[in-house]
C-alpha cells in the first residue's frame, strides 16, 4: 500500500492562521487532502479556507484554543463529524518567549506550556482513536502525527530555557508514541526547524527582539514553505517507510 498520494485523506493542522500551519495547510491541499485548519484567530481561517478553494483544493476552518481541553476535542470531534475520518495530525501550534529563567514572568512560561506542550497532548489524545482507525483501512494504510519541535529541542541556550524545555518534552514525548503505535501504522515523527520567517518572534516584548537582532548572523531564513515541504515529505513517504525525525536548517546557520 502506497501513501504518497493524499486524495481522499483528511488532515488537522493546528496553529494554522500564519506561518508554517498556514504553508502546511495549502502544501497538504495541494497534495489532495481536505485540510481541517485550526486556530484561534477565525477570520484567517476562513480567509485561508477561501483561497485553498479558490486553487481547487478542500479546507474547514475550525476556531479553536487547543490549551482548553474541551475546545481541543470537541475540534477534533468536529472534523471528524464534518469529514468522515482522520488521517493526518500536524501540531505545529507554538510559541516562543525568551529571556533569563531570574526573574522571568511566570504567566510567559505557564503560556508556553498551555500552547507547545498542553495544547500537543490534547489534539493528540482526541485525534488517536480516529488515526488508529484510518490506518487500518484501505485508502493508505498509514496515518500521520507529525509534531513541530525546533532546534531548541536538540540544544538549549542562554535565554531560551522554558522554550527549551517545552521544545526537549515534545521530542521525548513524541518518541514515546511513536514506539507504541508504530506498529499499528500510525507514524509519529518530530519535525525540528532553524531559524525560519515567521511571527514567533513578535510575541516577545522589544528588549528582546532587540537583543535578537543584535546577534542575528543568519542571512538567509528559511521560508514557511520549506518547513511545509518537509512536513509533506514525511506524511507522503509510502506506507512502509517513516521519518521518526528530521532537522531542517537555513544553511547559513550554524
Amino acid at each position: 500500500m502506497q501513501s504518497t498520494s493524499l486524495t481522499g485523506a483528511v488532515a488537522i493542522v493546528t496553529g494554522a492562521s500564519s506561518g508554517i500551519g498556514e504553508a502546511t495547510a495549502r502544501r497538504l491541499a495541494e497534495h489532495g487532502a481536505t485540510v481541517a485548519v485550526l486556530a484561534r484567530r477565525k477570520d484567517r481561517l476562513d480567509q485561508l479556507v477561501t483561497s485553498i478553494e479558490a486553487a481547487g483544493g478542500t479546507a474547514l476552518a475550525v476556531e479553536a484554543d487547543i490549551t482548553d481541553r474541551a475546545q481541543a476535542q470537541a475540534a477534533v470531534q468536529t472534523v471528524v463529524a464534518t469529514l468522515g475520518r482522520l488521517d493526518i495530525l500536524v501540531n505545529n501550534a507554538g510559541l516562543m518567549l525568551l529571556g533569563n529563567i531570574v526573574g522571568a514572568d511566570l504567566d510567559e512560561w505557564d503560556r508556553m506550556i498551555a500552547v507547545n506542550q498542553q495544547g500537543l497532548l490534547y489534539t493528540t489524545h482526541a485525534a488517536l482513536p480516529h488515526l488508529l482507525a484510518a490506518a487500518n483501512d484501505d485508502l493508505r494504510g498509514v496515518a500521520d502525527i507529525v509534531n513541530i519541535s525546533s532546534i531548541a529541542g536538540r540544544q538549549a541556550s542562554a535565554n531560551f530555557g522554558v522554550y527549551n524545555m517545552t521544545k526537549f518534552g515534545v521530542n521525548g514525548f513524541t518518541e514515546a508514541l511513536r514506539q507504541e503505535v508504530t506498529k499499528q501504522q500510525v507514524r509519529v515523527g518530530v519535525l525540528e526547524p532553524g531559524a525560519v520567517m515567521t511571527e514567533l518572534v513578535s510575541h516577545n516584548n522589544q528588549q528582546v527582539r532587540d537583543g535578537l537582532d543584535a546577534t542575528d548572523d543568519i542571512p538567509v531564513r528559511l521560508q514557511p514553505e520549506d518547513i511545509a515541504d518537509s512536513i509533506a515529505y514525511m506524511v507522503t513517504r509510502p506506507a512502509h517507510s517513516s521519518i521518526s525525525e528530521l532537522w531542517a536548517m537555513p544553511t547559513s546557520q550554524a
